[in-house]
């Protein structure tokens, strides 16, 4: 398969298997079914008086943006001890796969600049994983993303988990619309927590001025049942239904440009860091 502008997307991932098959047996499947399972149970829609981490108290206590204050390249520097316990496809440090989805838009789409920054940021809240910004556990901050507060669709990975998540038997949390209305607007949605929205608060309360398409991308990028399977389109309004459009093309790129090739950091550093002065501040709150 060889998408618009010529990127050849291979047949298998790195282990030799097809992307996102959460089934086959293989090194990492038993891990990747276990994160899941502990993070279908955990995220809910209501904080309650316990030790869980849940949807709301996450936006609250991280939307601060008070841990410290670094620019965006020191912060994908952090990213090369990270590897993601979710993620089928892949076991290389994070920053490998920054490089790997921003040259890979690149590539295909030389004049939009603000999608190549757009493909080195989207990941950079898995820095919560990191003690300095909470050390907050896998299950809470990588994954794929779902709206809470409303039915859980049967494509989301794994969905068989959420029948021990006690929003499953809530009657106000478990109908197609749940809490929300028809055409309400993704940005009216609670979504289960993880490092999309952490990133997303983190451009935004920063004063970004990466395009509103940039910002749908960085927070919906893992909402895989948005946008691979079509579910929860009837929450979305006007604005998200043309963003959407932005978010099918990155997909590709993040999903099948994931492989064994290093990219020479030193050599495309330049690149990036004139990207991230044009649209980010030299340093940001985190």
């Amino acid at each position: 398969m060889v998408l618009d502008g010529g990127f050849m997307v291979p047949q298998t991932n790195s282990f030799g298997h097809t992307f996102r098959d959460y089934h086959v047996e293989s090194e990492r499947q038993q891990g990747v079914e276990n994160f899941y399972r502990t993070n279908h149970i955990n995220q809910t829609y209501d904080f309650v008086s316990n030790s869980c981490f849940y949807v709301k108290r996450m936006r609250k206590e991280h939307g601060k943006l008070n841990k410290v204050e670094l620019s965006i390249w020191e912060c994908c520097e952090l990213l090369n001890d990270v590897v993601d316990e979710s993620d089928p496809d892949l076991d290389e440090p994070q920053i490998e796969h920054l490089l790997q989805t921003a040259e890979a838009i690149r590539k295909d789409y030389p004049d939009e600049d603000w999608l190549h920054l757009a493909g080195l940021v989207h990941d950079l809240g898995k820095v919560l994983l990191h003690p300095g910004f909470g050390g907050l556990p896998q299950w809470a901050v990588v994954g794929d993303t779902y709206p809470v507060g409303c039915a859980f669709d049967k494509t989301i990975v794994h969905h068989k988990y959420f029948e021990e998540n006690p929003d499953f038997y809530n009657s106000a949390y478990n109908t197609k619309h749940g809490v929300y209305s028809e055409g309400c607007g993704l940005n009216n949605v609670m979504m289960s927590w993880g490092h999309d929205d952490y990133m997303y608060l983190v451009a935004k309360e920063n004063n970004t001025t990466l395009p509103p398409a940039a910002l749908f991308i960085i927070r919906y990028h893992s909402f895989y049942a948005l946008h691979r399977s079509e579910a929860y389109k009837h929450l979305m309004s006007e604005e998200d239904v043309e963003n959407l459009k932005w978010l099918q093309i990155f997909n590709k790129y993040d999903l099948y440009s994931k492989s064994k090739v290093r990219i020479d950091v030193e050599k495309v550093k330049p690149y990036y860091l004139s990207l991230i002065e044009k649209y980010f501040p030299a340093k940001l709150r985190w």
